[in-house]
């Protein structure tokens, strides 16, 4: 875990000459890990690190750009023990939204953190890799779901019009790169927002919607929340769910979590139709704290033969 404070924002530990080339054959990625901090499309400096991967197959051709969840952050040893797993199936970013680690900013709680995923997605892309697989966990995996609904699959990084008509307000323009997946996981994520049936999601809604709850945020979970509310509303998961075809969708979700019970994931894999898959899994708990070893070769797998 990172000892920097929260909002620290340092010099890249990556040298002028040791940045991804643009003009980097797709079949030739990069081997050596880098760490610096992305700049988004509203200009918060975001933390974010790349490690080429250990795969048995040599170099891949697939990054994951994962996505974490609320109070988690680049250096949390969870979000650690997630990229060393999906590791074994490619290359893998991560990186810290904002308010949270050392990333500029404070929390919109999946609002204005879709920029923050543009941003690291179009930064993956730029190491040479043909195919990205963005995978999110609860809060990470309500954004992976709007994120996918946002930024179109023609390579230009903006939205579509589907997803532009819904009054989402937020601008889909991501500067220097292809901000689009290829595959999208959204793991422990809620369907619909402000849900409050749930003792931790009444205790989560205090912290964030409460000035008390704010300065606990921030000096008891190195997490800065953002004291406006969200205006507008941004698009829902469930709706954007219905907006990711054609690109491939995985709903993972445990028949013990705390926080959205069933009908969350049940609704987000209705929503999404034939090309969403969903994964109950039993006795499995909430996010990433709850994912196991297991599941997550699983999930490695399941990107590697379905994204792009």
């Amino acid at each position: 875990m990172s000892n920097r404070p929260a909002g620290h924002v340092s010099r890249s530990t990556r040298r002028r000459d040791n940045r991804p080339d643009p003009e980097t054959p797709r079949e030739a990625p990069r081997r050596s890990r880098a760490r610096t901090f992305l700049r988004t499309a509203d200009g918060v400096p975001i933390d974010a690190v790349y490690e080429p991967g250990t795969t048995d197959r040599g170099v891949s051709d697939l990054v994951f750009v994962v996505a974490h969840g609320f109070t988690g952050d680049a250096d949390r040893p969870h979000v650690r023990r997630i990229a060393a797993a999906f590791a074994r199936h490619g290359a893998v970013v991560t990186f810290s939204f904002r308010g949270h680690g050392a990333s500029g900013g404070r929390s919109t709680v999946g609002d204005r953190e879709v920029l923050d995923l543009a941003a690291a997605v179009a930064w993956a892309r730029g190491f040479g890799h043909a195919r990205v697989a963005t995978v999110g966990f609860s809060m990470g995996g309500s954004v992976v779901l709007r994120h996918a609904a946002l930024y179109g699959g023609d390579g230009s990084g903006g939205a579509s019009p589907a997803a532009e008509s819904g009054g989402d307000g937020v601008s889909p323009v991501t500067p220097g790169g292809d901000a689009r997946t290829d595959a999208v996981v959204s793991v422990s994520s809620p369907a619909r927002w402000y849900y409050r049936g749930t003792a931790p999601m009444r205790r989560l809604h205090w912290l964030v919607m409460r000035p008390a709850g704010r300065v606990v945020g921030r000096y008891g979970l190195r997490t800065r929340i953002h004291h406006r509310d969200w205006d507008p509303v941004p698009l829902s998961p469930v709706r954007a769910a219905a907006r990711i075809a054609p690109t491939p969708l995985l709903v993972v979700h445990g028949d013990r979590d705390g926080y959205f019970p069933l009908d969350h994931p049940r609704m987000l894999a209705e929503a999404a139709g034939d090309h969403g898959e969903l994964w109950l899994e039993p006795g499995m708990g909430h996010a990433e704290n709850a994912s196991e070893a297991g599941l997550l070769h699983r999930i490695g797998d399941w990107a590697v033969s379905r994204a792009g």
